[in-house]
């Protein structure tokens, strides 16, 4: 169905019609499929052991498979396989635990350096203007991995979050996983 009589800058709106899926509106559709495999549990845990885990995977696997970053010595830089922007990446130890208080002296300090330095990173290679960083401690919080701690890191800009995340429920992602983490690892 084409048109709907507003005519007042000479355009006309197209309207797509499609069966069963309700009545036509102006709204252009944008198709993340992709969420859709997290949304179903895709590449979720299987048990709370290291066997199942996708972080305790992703350590024996090629870098750019994997999308790692950067290895330190006890902690590891991935970009989020779901990222909620683009240059979402995840601070990981490579030892399978799932609590922060848990975490070793020397756990503790390299995580936080990785996540001081994936901040500049991201500042250098996309001029975030600010970052969500932080811990979803087990799945009450939020974990959708609880059993294996990580740090999401996230960069963020004026006005990141328009009408799209916020009514539309969606986000518009410029580039693909493979590209970002190149960009990142090249910088890193």
């Amino acid at each position: 169905m084409v048109g709907d009589g507003e005519r007042g800058d000479d355009r006309e709106r197209e309207f797509v019609e499609q069966a069963g899926v309700g009545v036509p509106d102006p709204l252009q559709r944008l198709w993340t499929p992709h969420r859709l495999a997290y949304i179903q549990g895709e590449n979720k845990p299987e048990g709370d052991g290291p066997a199942g885990c996708p972080f305790c995977r992703l350590i024996d696997m090629d870098d750019e498979a994997a999308l790692i970053l950067s290895r330190g010595e006890t902690v590891y830089a991935v970009l989020n396989l779901y990222p909620y922007n683009p240059g979402h990446l995840m601070v990981v130890p490579y030892r399978h635990v799932a609590d922060y208080t848990d975490l070793t002296r020397e756990e503790t300090v390299e995580l936080a350096e990785f996540t001081q330095h994936a901040m500049r990173v991201i500042r250098r290679v996309s001029d975030a203007h600010g970052f969500n960083i932080g811990l979803n401690q087990g799945v009450a919080a939020g974990a959708g991995i609880a059993a294996h701690l990580h740090q999401h890191v996230v960069p963020r800009w004026g006005g990141d979050s328009n009408f799209m995340p916020v009514i539309g429920h969606t986000k518009v992602l410029p580039q693909l996983l493979g590209q970002t983490r190149q960009l990142l690892a090249d910088a890193w």
